[in-house]
């Protein structure tokens, strides 16, 4: 049962990420506001993966921005004594950038944490079937790396979803 609460909450995480009120929403606000405007993700960018950087370069063709989203932990609080699960999944969205510059890296990664930071803000609530989001989340950015076109960068939106399902 653990693996089948990750897998869904990631898949409605990835719906929502997808969405028509989803990241792709927010970075078009974003550049309205005066940031900088930046590429659109498609479907294809969004992945259902935790796979380190190094590994996922040798072994595919990545099209950058690339979004990794994956479930890095579960824990079953027994918040609902009667329920069979009743707690939280950690859940973890890595947005990945790379270009051939140095200038405007951060930058543009963090336009693109900021449209799923947005993202988050607006789908707080009742996600349905027993997913619950109470807002709340975590980022972290990582320092620029030698990878991808010449350099790439990754922040990573950690948040917790409340889980109750018989």
């Amino acid at each position: 049962m653990p693996t089948t609460i990750g897998n869904t909450v990631t898949a409605k995480t990835i719906q929502l990420l997808t969405g028509p009120s989803g990241v792709n929403l927010n970075l078009e606000a974003l550049a309205l506001s005066g940031e900088t405007a930046v590429a659109p993700l498609g479907t294809a960018q969004i992945l259902a993966e935790n796979v380190a950087l190094e590994l996922v370069e040798r072994a595919t063709a990545v099209h950058y921005p690339a979004v990794n989203v994956y479930c890095e932990k579960i824990a079953n609080q027994l918040v609902e004594k009667f329920r069979t699960f009743s707690g939280i999944s950690q859940m973890a969205i890595e947005v990945r950038h790379s270009q051939d510059r140095l200038e405007g890296l951060q930058d543009t990664v963090e336009l693109y944490a900021s449209a799923v930071m947005q993202t988050l803000d607006a789908n707080r609530g009742d996600w349905g079937g027993g997913m619950y989001y109470a807002g709340g989340y975590q980022v972290t950015f990582g320092a620029v790396k030698s990878g991808g076109i010449n350099f790439v960068q990754t922040a990573k939106v950690t948040f917790e979803i409340g889980v109750s399902i018989n």
